[in-house]
C-alpha cells in the first residue's frame, strides 16, 4: 500500500497526550475522562425521559447505579478475558481500568444484568419502559466515551490510502509508534469518528423515528442492541493493522471473523428472536393476569 501523506485533505493530526495529568502516580487521561462523562450523560438523559414517562427519579437513579457498576465490571470482564496475555506477568493491571481497556460487548452485558438484577430485587413495575429509555440513554453515552478513544489514539485500524484519515503525533499515544514506524507516517482509517457518528445516527432512530413507531416495552431496548450490534459488525473490517508484517489488535477466530463480529450476530439473532416473541405475544392479545382482571370487571 502507497504511503498516505499527513497533507492529505482530510488527514487530520492529533497531537493531544493521553494523559491529561497524574496525582499520587494515577494517571488522568482523555479516555477515561470521557467514559465518565459518556456514563453522566446517559443517566442524565435517560432520567429526564423517565421523569417524562412518569416514572419515579429515585428509581431511575437507584437502577442507573446498579447498571453502571454493572456495566464496568462487564466491560472490563471480558476485555481481560480477550486479552489474557497482556495480564499474566502482573495481574494488578486487571484493576487498572482507567488506563483504558474496556469492551463495550462487556458493558452491555454488565449493564444489562445489572439494571435486570435491581428491577427483579424491586420488583418495579414497567421494567420494560425504564429499558428503553436506558438503551437511548446509553447510546447517547456510548458516543459520548468514544471521544477519548478518538483523541487517545488506542484503537488501531488499517492503514489507508484515502483522501481521509487519522495521524497521531504525539509520542505517548498507542497508535504512534505503529503508524510511524515507515517513513512517511501511515494514516490510519478513522473508525473511531465512524463510531461515534453510527452511535449517534442510532441514537436520534431510538429517540425521534422508533419510540414513536414502537409501542411496545422492550421494542426500543431491542432496537440499540440490533443497531449497534449490526454497525460493530461493519466496523470490525476496518479494524486492526498489519504495518510492519506483525498483526496488531484484535485476532481473527473464526471464519475470518474477530471476537467482536461473532458477539454482534449473537446478539443481532437474540434480538430478532426477542422482538419475534413480544410480536407474537401482543398479537396473541391479553396475558392470563389481563384475562382474569377483565373477567372480575
Amino acid at each position: 500500500m502507497e504511503a498516505l501523506s499527513a497533507l492529505g485533505p482530510l488527514v487530520i493530526k492529533i497531537g493531544i497526550d493521553p494523559e491529561i495529568f497524574g496525582i499520587a502516580g494515577l494517571e488522568i487521561t482523555w479516555h477515561g475522562l470521557f467514559t465518565a462523562l459518556g456514563v453522566v450523560v446517559g443517566v442524565v438523559v435517560a432520567a429526564f425521559l423517565a421523569r417524562r414517562a412518569g416514572i419515579d427519579e429515585d428509581t431511575v437513579y437507584n437502577m442507573a447505579l446498579a447498571l453502571v457498576v454493572g456495566g464496568i465490571i462487564g466491560a472490563r470482564a471480558l476485555y481481560v478475558l480477550e486479552h489474557l496475555g497482556d495480564f499474566r506477568h502482573d495481574l494488578t493491571e486487571i484493576f487498572a481500568i482507567h488506563t483504558g481497556g474496556i469492551s463495550l460487548y462487556g458493558a452491555l452485558f454488565g449493564g444489562t444484568l445489572g439494571a435486570a438484577a435491581y428491577a427483579a430485587w424491586r420488583r418495579l413495575p414497567r421494567w420494560g419502559t425504564m429499558a428503553d429509555l436506558a438503551a437511548i440513554g446509553a447510546i447517547l453515552g456510548m458516543a459520548v466515551g468514544r471521544i477519548g478513544c478518538l483523541i487517545n489514539g488506542d484503537i488501531f485500524s488499517r492503514a489507508t490510502d484515502c483522501p481521509i484519515g487519522l495521524v497521531y503525533t504525539h509520542s505517548d499515544s498507542p497508535s504512534y509508534p505503529i503508524y510511524s514506524s515507515v517513513s512517511p507516517a501511515l494514516a490510519q482509517q478513522p473508525v473511531t469518528a465512524y463510531e461515534i457518528v453510527g452511535d449517534l445516527i442510532i441514537f436520534a432512530l431510538l429517540l425521534f423515528v422508533l419510540r414513536r413507531v414502537f409501542k411496545r416495552e422492550g421494542m426500543i431496548f431491542f432496537a440499540w442492541a440490533f443497531l449497534y450490534s449490526a454497525m460493530r459488525f461493519g466496523i470490525s473490517f476496518l479494524r486492526g493493522t498489519d504495518i510492519g508484517g506483525q498483526w496488531v489488535g484484535d485476532d481473527l477466530v473464526l471464519a475470518g471473523l474477530r471476537t467482536a463480529q461473532l458477539i454482534a450476530l449473537a446478539i443481532m439473532v437474540v434480538t430478532s428472536l426477542a422482538v419475534a416473541y413480544i410480536l407474537t405475544r401482543h398479537e396473541r392479545g391479553p396475558g392470563r393476569a389481563e384475562r382474569r382482571r377483565l373477567t372480575r370487571a
